[in-house]
């Protein structure tokens, strides 16, 4: 009786799944790829909110100044959080260039310091247009001009673009390169479908007047995350048809996987911590889903492991893994060839194992207890 029971939730969890990977690969399917066709007419203020970054920040302030965009329409903005190494002094080196240095002097310790870099840098900012991105991230000359003109052609008020890892000296960096795909092709099919759940930070835009309209992060600034994700969601509750996602190579940020097992568990776990925040109760119910899927997968493999299961159990738990292998294949491939990663799709046999366990772990992991971020404790 046991076995049936847990036969026929594995099989319903796994046709939730598989019908779910689906729609999503309709919804990215239905983006219409953009390529710029006109001059930007809009100004921008590029946000970056930089801490302990001095390795990194001069490269992306280069590739933000060598962008083919009208200078004069173009602000940027670094927010300095609490650095201990020369990130100022390398932001400043640019001030010639226009390149504007705020440093935050909170006294009282926050959980969310970068809302407060982002809340405070948009304060001083002049654009029409908020873009944000990273300290550690590179762009192409074209990336600005595609992201604003698209914005401007389509009428949107939000708009998401692809970020892609680069620069992968390891198996593991590589095996996370494939899974951050997959991460930004379920938040560009979201967007697709007019059900916009996930986007990312290191490659956002927005106009600068919705922000204010919508009371920016209030409700949302005591979680350590969500700067980008809860706030699309706050978009999407007043503007559900004028959020677009730019599917253009011109548009990509690209940044690095993290190098280490303990960097990757620390940065998912910031990003699950915000899930149960979700207003719209629809898009936790899909990951609570998901989630019940990896987590019979897993015990049912534990189980047929150590103990003497069912042929039948056995049998249905490789179908349901040889399935969730098929239906990923299936998403990924367009994202591979976007990305011009097809190499990677090679990987997806081992990742489509071990993402049960991470899935399962992550989303128990996110929701408890404090973890360590950028040298800091937050919930």
């Amino acid at each position: 009786m046991a076995t049936q029971l847990i036969s026929i939730a594995l099989a319903v969890f796994t046709g939730i799944y598989a019908v779910l990977v689906c729609y999503m690969r309709a919804g990215w399917s239905s983006l219409p790829s953009f390529s710029k066709k006109s001059i930007p007419k809009t100004r921008v203020s590029i946000l970056i909110a930089a801490r302990n970054e001095a390795a990194n920040i001069g490269r992306t302030l280069s590739d933000i100044l060598a962008q083919d965009f009208p200078m004069e329409l173009l602000e940027i903005i670094v927010v300095d959080d609490h650095s201990t190494d020369d990130t100022a002094a390398v932001v400043r080196s640019f001030a010639e260039r226009g390149v504007k240095l705020l440093k935050l002097n909170e006294s009282e310790p926050l959980n969310s310091y970068k809302k407060k870099a982002i809340s405070s840098a948009i304060e001083m900012a002049t654009g029409d247009f908020i873009v944000t991105t990273d300290a550690d991230c590179r762009m192409e000359k074209d990336w600005l001009a595609t992201v604003i003109t698209f914005a401007e052609e389509k009428g949107h008020v939000l708009v998401s673009s692809p970020v892609v890892y680069s620069e992968q000296k390891s198996f593991f960096e590589e095996l996370q390169t494939l899974e951050f795909l997959y991460l930004i092709g379920l938040g560009a099919a979201g967007i697709g479908k007019k059900h916009a759940s996930t986007c990312n930070g290191a490659n956002l835009a927005y106009r600068r007047n919705v922000f204010y309209e919508l009371g920016g992060f209030n409700g949302i600034d005591h979680l350590a995350s969500g700067d980008d994700e809860l706030f699309l969601h706050k978009v999407a509750g007043k503007y559900p048809n004028r959020i677009g996602f730019c599917k253009s190579r011109s548009a990509i940020v690209y940044t690095d996987a993290k190098r280490t097992l303990r960097g990757f568990i620390n940065q998912r776990r910031r990003w699950a911590s915000k899930s149960t925040h979700y207003k719209n109760k629809g898009i936790v119910a899909l990951g609570l889903a998901i989630w019940m899927f990896n987590l019979l997968l897993l015990l049912t493999g534990l189980a047929s492991f150590f103990f003497e299961v069912s042929s039948y159990l056995v049998g249905g738990l490789l179908v349901a893994i040889m399935l969730k292998l098929a239906v990923e294949a299936f998403f990924l491939y367009p994202l591979c060839r976007f990305a011009n990663r097809m190499d990677l799709l090679a990987y997806l046999p081992i990742l489509t194992v071990l993402h049960i366990v991470y899935m399962v772990y992550i989303g128990i992991a996110g929701n408890l207890g404090k973890y360590q971020w950028k040298g800091r404790r937050v919930n």
